[in-house]
């Protein structure tokens, strides 16, 4: 039986320890249910990116959502 190694990135912006729990145990469960994976054997990798080393849209997460919250300031739904 394999050792799956599942690695999730998210932006570090406030996920809780209790969140990053809960989804290191979610994830778990999927494998053991999906693939019959044994969880003693099953890794699950949470890693937090700084949103200025994130991008989308073509520019960081961090400038994006700056836009995003002046957007709205505005009225503007884009």
């Amino acid at each position: 039986n394999t050792m799956p190694y599942v690695l999730i990135q998210i932006t570090r912006d406030g996920v809780s320890a209790e969140q990053k729990a809960t989804i290191i145990r979610e994830t778990t469960e999927i494998l053991v249910k999906v693939l019959h994976k044994e969880p003693d054997k099953t890794f699950v990798v949470i890693e937090e990116v700084d949103t200025d080393n994130w991008g989308i849209a073509g520019q960081t997460v961090t400038r994006y959502r700056e836009r995003q919250g002046a957007a709205r300031l505005v009225g503007d739904p884009s």
